[in-house]
C-alpha cells in the first residue's frame, strides 16, 4: 500500500512540474515569469484585439484561366489535326455566379475535317461538352461535375495560399476558414490578433504572385500599338506582348515581346528570400526545384546571348541576356525597399493564388475591448470559483479541501495544455473553462455524497471511501463521455469561437477525470492511512 501510494504521488508531482514549466518555463526573475506567461498563453482576437478580414475568392478568375489553358492546347492539337478553323476565343464572366457558364466558342471549322475535329474534342477534353450552334460553328461547355471540382479545389488552394502567406507573415496565432454557409463557400475569413493596421498584411493576400520565366522574342517597345505596328498587326504565334512595371524615374511605358509558354513558372520555386545586389541595393532571389532546374539549364544553355524576362502578374519586372548555362537560381531585381523584397519572397515562397480576392468586411477590434472582457471574464471567474469553494467547504467539511486541490490541479492541467498545444484563448475559450469547473465540482459531489451513503449502510470509513471512488466512476465517465461526443460535433461542424469552446472543454473533462478520481482518492489515501483506526470521516 505504502509503495503503491508513493508511486501515484510521484506520478501527480511529475504532471504537476510539467504543467508549471509548460505555463511558465524556468523563469529567472519576474519580468521573465511575466514574459513567459505572455508567449505560452496566447489570446484570440476578442481577448487580445486585432483584424478580422472577409475574403471572396474570384472563383470565375480561375475558369476563365481555365479555359484559356484549354484554348491552347485546343489550337496546338487542331494544328497537328490539321483541322482548320477561323478564330477560338470564349466569354468573359464577370459575376461569381457566372463562372459555371464559361464558354469557348470555335468558329468555321472545316467540314471535311468534322469527324476528326469530334474525335479530337472527345479524346483530350473530356470535362467539357461540344455543342454546335451553326453548321460551322461549336461551343465548348464545362460539365457540371467538372466544374464542381475546379470551384472546391480552387477555394481549398485560394485558403492554402492565404494560410501559408499569414503563418509567413509571422501571425502564427491567426485563424483562416472558409465560411460556414452554405451560399458562402467562397468566402474565407482571417482574423489576426495583434493586427491593429492590417494594410501591408491585406497587400500581402491580394498580390496573386504568378511568375514566369520565359524567353523574349523582341522589344522594348515605347506602346502597345508601336509593337503591333512592327509585327504586321499580327502577333507571332505562341507569343504575347507583356508591359514593363514602372521603377521610379520611368517616364512612360515599355513593352515586351515573349513566349506565351513560360520555361519556369511559380511552382518550380524551392526556395525565396530577400538579398542585396552588388551596389547592395534590395533584390528577390530564388532557388528551383530539381526538375525545373533541369528545364531552366538545358534552355539557358540553348539559347546563350539571347534575353530572358522575369514576369511576375503579367507585368515584366527585369530582363537580363542570358551569358550563361544557368540551373538552380535566379533573381528579381528592381527599387526594392528591405520590406518589399521580404514581402514579395514570402509570396513567391507561400504560391500563386488561384483566383482573385476581393474584400467584403474588415474590422479592427481594439485591446482595450479584450482588456474589459479579460477583466470581466476574470472577475466572474473568481467571483464563481470563491462561491464554489466556500460551498464545499462549509457543506463537505474538510473533505472539501480535497476537492478543492482538486478544482486548482485541473485548472493548471488545462492551462497547460492549451500552452503545449499552442491553442488560442478565447472568450467561448474561457466560458467553456468555466463549465469546466462546474463538471469537475459535479464530480466530487457524485463520489462524496456516494461515499456518504456507504457510510450510512454501516460500512466503515475506509470501504466507504473505496466503494464511494469505485461506483461513481462509471457514472462520472458516462457524465463526460457524452459531453466530449457533444463537443466533437461541435468541432467539426463550428465556427472557430465554438471549435475554441469545444477544445477547451474536452482538455478540461479529460484533465477533471484525472483528479477528480485519481489524485483525490490519493489525497484520502494519504489522509486515512496515516491513521491506526479510522472511525469517521469529515464529509
Amino acid at each position: 500500500m505504502g509503495k503503491n501510494l508513493t508511486m501515484k504521488t510521484m506520478v501527480i508531482v511529475a504532471i504537476i512540474l510539467v504543467c508549471i514549466y509548460g505555463i511558465i518555463g524556468l523563469p529567472k526573475s519576474k519580468d521573465e515569469l511575466i514574459a513567459n506567461w505572455n508567449q505560452n498563453i496566447k489570446l484570440g482576437l476578442d481577448l487580445r484585439g486585432g483584424s478580422h478580414l472577409v475574403l471572396q475568392v474570384q472563383v470565375q478568375d480561375a475558369f476563365k484561366a481555365e479555359a484559356d489553358r484549354i484554348i491552347d492546347s485546343l489550337k496546338d492539337q487542331m494544328k497537328k489535326s490539321n483541322v482548320d478553323y477561323a478564330s477560338i476565343d470564349r466569354n468573359d464572366p464577370q459575376k461569381l455566379e457566372e463562372a459555371e457558364t464559361v464558354q469557348i466558342n470555335i468558329k468555321t471549322v472545316s467540314n471535311d475535317k468534322l469527324a476528326a475535329f469530334r474525335e479530337m474534342i472527345a479524346t483530350n477534353f473530356p470535362d467539357w461538352t461540344l455543342n454546335s450552334t451553326s453548321a460551322m460553328d461549336y461551343r465548348l461547355n464545362i460539365k457540371p461535375t467538372a466544374a464542381l471540382v475546379l470551384r472546391r479545389d480552387t477555394i481549398d488552394r485560394a485558403k492554402s495560399t492565404i494560410e501559408n502567406r499569414v503563418n509567413g507573415f509571422g501571425l502564427t496565432e491567426a485563424t483562416v476558414q472558409q465560411q460556414g454557409r452554405r451560399d458562402a463557400e467562397s468566402e474565407i475569413i482571417v482574423q489576426m490578433p495583434g493586427v491593429d493596421d492590417p494594410g501591408r498584411v491585406k497587400a500581402l493576400l491580394k498580390t496573386a504572385a504568378m511568375l514566369e520565366i520565359t524567353g523574349v522574342k523582341d522589344g522594348p517597345f515605347p506602346s502597345q500599338d508601336q509593337a503591333l505596328a512592327k509585327m504586321g498587326g499580327v502577333m507571332p504565334l505562341g507569343t504575347k506582348l507583356v508591359k514593363q512595371g514602372r521603377r521610379t524615374g520611368d517616364q512612360g511605358d515599355t513593352w515586351w515581346l515573349v513566349d506565351r509558354s513560360p520555361v519556369v513558372t511559380g511552382r518550380d520555386l524551392r526556395n525565396a528570400r530577400p538579398s542585396r545586389d552588388e551596389m547592395g541595393k534590395w533584390e528577390t532571389s530564388f532557388q528551383l526545384s530539381q526538375d525545373g532546374g533541369k528545364r531552366f539549364g538545358r534552355y539557358t544553355e540553348q539559347n546563350i546571348n539571347n534575353k530572358l524576362a522575369v514576369v511576375l502578374d503579367n507585368e515584366t519586372r527585369s530582363v537580363a541576356t542570358i551569358n550563361g548555362k544557368i540551373e538552380d537560381s535566379g533573381r528579381i531585381m528592381g527599387q526594392f525597399s528591405e520590406p518589399e523584397a521580404s514581402d514579395l519572397a514570402l509570396i513567391l515562397r507561400s504560391g500563386s493564388l488561384p483566383a482573385g480576392i476581393l474584400y467584403l468586411q474588415e474590422q479592427t477590434v481594439g485591446p482595450s475591448l479584450g482588456a474589459d472582457s479579460i477583466t470581466h471574464g476574470l472577475t466572474a471567474g473568481l467571483v464563481g470559483v470563491g462561491l464554489v469553494v466556500l460551498f464545499m467547504l462549509v457543506y463537505y467539511k474538510k473533505a472539501g479541501i480535497n476537492a478543492v486541490l482538486a478544482l486548482i490541479l485541473n485548472a493548471v492541467i488545462l492551462i497547460a495544455c492549451l500552452s503545449y498545444f499552442g491553442a488560442v484563448l478565447t472568450l467561448p475559450g474561457i466560458a467553456g473553462i468555466i463549465l469546466t469547473i462546474g463538471m469537475a465540482v459535479d464530480s466530487n459531489v457524485l463520489i462524496f455524497e456516494r461515499i456518504r451513503e456507504e457510510l450510512r449502510t454501516g460500512k466503515g470509513v475506509v470501504a466507504a471511501v473505496d466503494a464511494g471512488f469505485s461506483k461513481a466512476f462509471l457514472t462520472i465517465i458516462d457524465t463526460h463521455v457524452t459531453t466530449v461526443v457533444s463537443c466533437a460535433l461541435l468541432f467539426v461542424f463550428g465556427t472557430t469561437a465554438v471549435k475554441g469552446f469545444a477544445i477547451s472543454l474536452v482538455i478540461g473533462l479529460i484533465a477533471n477525470i484525472f483528479t477528480a478520481v485519481f489524485v483525490s482518492k490519493v489525497i484520502f489515501d494519504y489522509e486515512l492511512g496515516g491513521k491506526k483506526q479510522v472511525e469517521s470521516l469529515s464529509i
